[in-house]
């Protein structure tokens, strides 16, 4: 068992150093590529609508896969069995919402972001606020999960011990997201998402082989032996991280509900010419996020079993080291050349997936700043193109910088851990609306403010005064305060707090225009007749 697998020798760090600095280099140069043709909102926004269904069902998957299911379940798994493994089925079951409520009739509704589909038949200006406060504040919560993973793995390969070394390695990555986005836009972030999302399965199925040939090809072998390194009897059994099933169940909704919510993920399905191809995009994606989850099995309990939790935690107090100390380890050790290679290698794999994401994500939230509430609500719907995109590029500097600083606080959780949060609050404050405003003809502004707002807030709420904000070593604002809610994920209260709340509104209001307006938004949302 490797006792300190963090360790990279100086001999070898060249070598590192020189692999990872050229997988960013490449897609850096996709980004100034790319950004060359984007010539308009359209593309900065959207890739044009130019984008494939397979393209896009690519693209899709490699948005999401972020480094919170690469690193993080990786290191959830290794250190909490099978509770770690939760999130690989939730993530994956979460996909079948998305297709079956969401993907068609958004991509047909919208233009840019979902407040075009709120703001159809509900009032502009309360709607597209609200829709922008609460895809800012989404984007942020997964941006400081995607951030301190970008940390945790650029010090782990330069060998840097230190808060604050660790804390300049977060700014450096999102030095690195802001120049993408700036940039290159929608097209150039597409590229880069199907670029790593093919290195990030060559990568996962190679280490997968590597632990399966380690077993025998026997899952059992494999198993067992990450239970017996744990020295754990009740390893493969619940509970270990979450000794209460409401626990357990409370994350579980956040995370097969929340992806239905997320704001980057949405914006996707814009930038595909039809609705079918909206189809395509999620049927390739879900074929092949099912591929990469099932194999978080291997990553997870061969790091288990291979590494040893002490080496994972010694490495990142998170667990979120686990699959490249593992490469490391598959490789020859931390003294063995191959060890070295294929550790950098996977980081390097790792950190553009970080760098993809996150461009993503501030796309999203750029684009709902400069388009929702810039556009429709200061300049009441007459900015131009050009003026967009110049707000959207600052916004992105300061989403920018929040994002480092948010990273900086939180790098000492583990990133699945973070993610889910971030899931919990999309399913509170975004998914009411989306599928009250698709579905429900009686559906009012009052309703979708209520809900957006009623959900966003009881979810932050719930997670300050939960064990996230309070009481716990890792906590966010206080290791001493006791928390209040004893729940680590606030998805079982608050999600449906914001369906309630957005019923509740919906029922005190009396509007006859967005009633009026519902067999409009109906046709388009199933024909997708004059969506764009």
């Amino acid at each position: 068992m490797n006792t300190l697998g963090a360790i990279v020798t100086d001999s070898q760090r060249a070598l590192a150093i020189s692999l990872f600095v050229g997988f960013v280099g490449i897609t850096l140069f996709i980004t100034v590529r790319m950004g060359r043709k984007t010539k308009d909102a359209d593309d900065f926004y959207a890739a044009g609508r130019s984008i494939t269904g397979i393209q896009n069902g690519i693209a899709i998957s490699g948005d999401y896969m972020s480094a919170a299911s690469f690193l993080g379940i990786a290191g959830l798994i290794a250190l909490y069995g099978f509770d770690g493994f939760l999130y690989s089925v939730g993530f994956l079951v979460a996909y079948l919402v998305v297709l079956l409520f969401v993907a068609e009739p958004l991509r047909n509704s919208g233009k840019y972001t979902m407040a075009d589909v709120l703001a159809y038949r509900l009032r502009q200006r309360p709607v597209r606020t609200a829709a922008s406060i609460s895809t800012l504040t989404i984007s942020l919560f997964y941006l400081l999960a995607q951030m301190a993973g970008a940390g945790a793995l650029v010090s782990l390969l330069l060998g840097i011990t230190s808060d604050l070394g660790k804390s300049l390695t977060i700014a450096g990555g999102g030095v690195l997201m802001i120049i993408y986005v700036i940039v290159g836009g929608m097209k150039a972030t597409t590229w880069v998402q199907i670029i790593k999302a093919s290195l990030l399965m060559g990568g996962t199925i190679f280490i997968s082989l590597l632990v399966a040939i380690k077993f025998n090809f026997n899952p059992s072998t494999m198993m067992q032996a990450a239970q017996d390194a744990s020295g754990n009897p009740n390893f493969l059994a619940p509970g270990n991280r979450y000794k209460d099933p409401v626990d357990l169940l409370s994350l579980g909704l956040a995370l097969v509900l929340g992806t239905a919510g997320l704001p980057h993920i949405l914006t996707r399905f814009y930038t595909v010419p039809t609705a079918r191809a909206a189809r395509t995009s999620v049927n390739w994606a879900i074929g092949i996020i099912g591929a990469f989850y099932l194999m978080t099995t291997f990553l997870g309990f061969g790091a288990a079993a291979l590494v040893g939790a002490k080496a994972i935690t010694e490495a990142d107090k998170g667990g979120n080291s686990a699959a490249p100390l593992l490469a490391q380890v598959l490789g020859g050790g931390a003294d063995s050349l191959g060890g070295t290679l294929l550790m950098s290698v996977i980081a390097a794999v790792a950190f553009a997936t970080i760098l993809a994401v996150v461009a993503g994500l501030t796309l999203a939230s750029s684009t709902s700043f400069a388009h929702d509430f810039y556009n429709n609500v200061v300049k009441k719907g007459e900015a131009t193109g050009k003026e967009e995109v110049r707000v959207a590029r600052f916004a992105t500097v300061v989403i920018g910088i929040l994002a480092i600083v948010l990273g900086i606080l939180a790098q000492k959780q583990n990133i699945a851990f973070l993610v889910g949060l971030a899931f919990a609050v999309a399913a509170s404050a975004n998914l009411p609306t989306i599928m009250f405003s698709l579905f429900w003809k009686r559906f009012t502004t009052r309703g979708a403010v209520w809900g957006i707002y009623g959900g966003l807030a009881m979810s932050l709420f719930l997670v300050i005064i939960s064990p996230v904000g309070l009481g716990t070593p890792t906590s966010l604002f206080s290791t001493t305060a006791s928390s209040i809610f004893p729940l680590s994920n606030p998805g079982l209260v608050s999600i449906p707090f914001g369906f309630l709340c957005a019923w509740l509104g919906t029922m005190t209001a009396r509007e006859v225009t967005s009633e009026a307006m519902y067999p409009e938004l109906e046709v388009r949302a199933l024909t997708g007749a004059g969506a764009h």
